[in-house]
């Protein structure tokens, strides 16, 4: 019976043992899964989002340092290089006074024709707005200005209440007195002298 027993001992022995290597393989393959979630983890995203964002601002730099440029280029094209007056006369200064003075009207000049252009255009855009929505069967809604429900129906009935008072005194029939009057005393007066009627 101890054989027995030792078999039995050596078959559970053996069967823990496969048990526990398939756990192992199984834990193996879990922890390879976890460590291939694909090519992007969480940690790698992070990382490109902020690799991204660095350059994303980098360029943003690098644009307006661009534009900053144009600007100055495009401000000394049209102001000219500053002129030096260290020690110059008179007859100079007005010389400069007068090529500044014609450089502001050129550029005055050319702000009003850029102006006019932009109204004209403007005006352009709107008109084929307008046309386009007609041909859609669309129609622009004017824009209503806001009023009060009640305010209207206030003042009709005051309104309503002050005619009613003159209505009620126009309405008033006008009653003769000769009317009710028996027809012997309508005869008198017409027999009496016009002083007398009054």
């Amino acid at each position: 019976m101890a054989d027995l027993s030792e078999e039995e001992k050596r078959k559970r022995e053996d069967k823990e043992k496969k048990k526990a290597e398939v756990r192992k393989r199984l834990e193996e393959a879990a922890k390879a899964k976890k460590g291939k979630k694909g090519f992007m983890t969480p940690e790698r995203k992070k990382k490109l989002r902020q690799l991204l964002r660095k350059k994303a601002a980098e360029e943003l730099k690098k644009e307006q340092e661009r534009k900053a440029e144009e600007r100055k280029k495009i401000i000394i094209q049209r102001t000219g290089q500053p002129k030096s007056l260290d020690g110059s006369n008179e007859a100079t200064l007005q010389a400069v006074l007068k090529e500044y003075h014609k450089r502001i009207s050129q550029l005055e000049d050319a702000k009003y024709d850029l102006e006019y252009e932009v109204r004209q255009k403007d005006f352009l855009i709107n008109e084929l707005t307008i046309q386009v929505n007609d041909l859609r069967g669309k129609f622009v809604k004017p824009t209503l200005k806001k009023v009060s429900k009640y305010e209207g129906k206030f003042e009709k009935l005051k309104a309503i209440a002050k005619n009613t008072e003159m209505d009620y005194r126009a309405n008033l029939k006008n009653v003769s007195k000769d009317k009710f009057k028996l027809g012997e005393e309508k005869e008198k007066r017409k027999e009496a002298p016009e002083w007398a009627n009054k």
